[in-house]
C-alpha cells in the first residue's frame, strides 16, 4: 500500500516508479529517453506537465491517487515550474551520484575551493575558464565578467551571486551523471575537463 497513515509515502511510490520502468525496459539513458518522450507525447514540449505525467503514470499500469502524482511531480520538478525537464526526470529516476561518482566530483570541487570556504569562487575559477577569446567578448557584445557569469550561472550558480555553492555543483554534477551511463566514462570526463590526476 503507498498510504502510511494518510501521507504519501514518497519512498514507497519512486520504488515502484523505478521497478515500473525498469521492468518496461527503461534502465539505459536510450530507454528513459524513450519513456519521457511517451509521456510527454501530448504536446511535445520536452516537458512534462502534471497532467502528462498522470496520463503516463496511469499508461504505465501505476495507478496513483492524485496526492500520490502531486508527491512525485514536486519531487521531480526540481526547478519548480510547474513541469518535469529531461534532466530532472533523469535524475529523479537515476538518483544521486554513486560512491565513486561522487568521489570524483568531490576532488574536482575542492581542487577549486582554493580557500576551503565551502564554494567556488568567480576567483577560483578564473584562471580555468578564460573569457579572453568569447566571440561575445571579441564583438563587444558582453565584458569578460559578464561571458564569465553567464557561464557561472549555466554551470549551476542558481542563486546568481557569482559563486558555485557546494550543493550547486553536486545537483550539476547529478544531472551530468544521470546522462552516462558508464562510471568509466564519467571518471574520464571529469579527469579530462578538470585535470585531474
Amino acid at each position: 500500500k503507498m498510504q502510511q497513515s494518510g501521507k504519501v509515502n514518497l519512498v514507497d511510490l519512486l520504488n515502484k516508479v523505478k521497478e515500473t520502468l525498469a521492468s518496461r525496459g527503461a534502465r539505459s539513458i536510450r530507454g528513459l529517453g524513450r519513456t519521457f518522450r511517451i509521456f510527454d507525447s501530448t504536446d511535445g514540449n520536452r516537458k512534462i506537465d502534471a497532467g502528462e505525467f498522470f496520463d503516463g503514470l496511469k499508461d504505465y499500469g501505476m495507478n496513483f491517487n492524485k496526492a500520490e502524482v502531486d508527491a512525485l511531480m514536486t519531487y521531480f520538478d526540481k526547478d519548480g515550474d510547474g513541469c518535469i525537464n529531461f534532466d530532472e526526470f533523469l535524475v529523479g529516476v537515476r538518483g544521486k551520484l554513486n560512491q565513486k561518482r561522487q568521489a570524483l566530483v568531490d576532488k574536482a570541487f575542492l581542487k577549486f575551493d582554493k580557500d576551503g570556504n565551502g564554494c567556488i569562487e568567480a576567483a577560483d575559477l578564473k584562471g580555468i575558464y578564460n573569457t579572453d577569446f568569447h566571440p561575445k567578448v571579441l564583438s563587444g557584445e558582453m565584458t569578460q565578467d559578464e561571458v564569465f557569469l553567464d557561464f557561472l550561472a549555466h554551470f549551476g550558480d542558481k542563486n546568481k551571486d557569482g559563486k558555485i555553492q557546494r550543493g550547486e555543483w553536486n545537483d550539476y554534477y547529478s544531472a551530468v551523471s544521470s546522462s552516462i551511463d558508464n562510471d568509466d566514462h564519467l571518471v574520464q570526463l571529469m579527469k579530462t575537463a578538470w585535470k585531474l590526476e
